[in-house]
């Protein structure tokens, strides 16, 4: 009898501690924002289509960081407007690498769909991996994270499956353990949701606005890095 309580009030401590444990697990942290919780300072570059290079999340990212950690961030917009993979790749070296950045985003996919530049999926997929390889040669250490952006409008723009080259980024992000930041699923789900917002947020259906960018993308970004959140003070009476 003696034995059986034991075991009963084991049982009940372990079921305790693992429901404890479950509720309190702590939200991973990006590579990036370990180091800067760390006090390291960081070189962080944004790479990707006009979507990066004129986008508003790149700036309010920074402002976020810069607010929380200051003087840790150096923030590089290497981004270009209306280029893809292969542009990327070339310019890689100098824009990129030779930076020697701690964390880069990457979405170069957008325009890897356009009809004119005929880029494969499986161009678009080497043209990545080779990127990563190359970043990584330069600094293991570094943090790749990968983008996926708004749905295009398909043939009106000269955009053929999108989808197929975002899933790309899916892939790659999954076999190589990366960090994917996945916001077309986000874009399509407003765009069939609430139309007259989506309109207003993306008007021609690929370049956010500054507030859909506030809406939609940056607080995503914030979300998936892991930045931790500050704690209300709860006034006392």
């Amino acid at each position: 009898m003696r034995l059986l309580i034991i075991l009963s009030a084991l049982i009940l401590c372990f079921s305790v501690s693992s429901i404890s444990n479950a509720k309190g697990k702590k939200k991973r942290m990006s590579r990036l924002i370990r180091n800067l919780e760390a006090k390291k300072k960081q070189v962080v570059i944004t790479y990707g289509t006009s979507l990066t290079s004129h986008g508003g999340w790149v700036k309010e990212l920074e402002g976020i960081l810069n607010k929380r950690y200051p003087k840790l961030v150096t923030s590089i917009n290497s981004g270009g407007s209306g280029k893809w993979s292969q542009w990327g790749l070339v310019n890689l070296k100098s824009r990129v690498i030779m930076k020697k950045p701690d964390t880069v985003f990457i979405e170069f996919s957008m325009n890897d769909s356009v009809e004119r530049f005929d880029c494969s999926v499986k161009k678009s997929k080497k043209n990545l991996e080779t990127m990563i390889d190359m970043i990584l040669k330069s600094n293991s250490k570094c943090e790749i994270i990968l983008m996926t952006m708004t749905p295009g409008n398909g043939q009106a723009d000269k955009r053929v499956n999108i989808k197929k080259y975002y899933e790309v980024y899916r892939q790659v992000a999954k076999q190589r353990r990366l960090l994917l930041i996945d916001h077309h699923p986000n874009w399509l789900k407003l765009q069939s949701k609430n139309k007259k917002l989506f309109d207003k947020y993306v008007p021609d259906s690929i370049h956010p606005t500054p507030e859909g960018c506030s809406e939609i993308i940056t607080p995503v970004i914030v979300k998936a890095l892991g930045m931790k959140t500050k704690k209300r003070k709860v006034k006392r009476k």
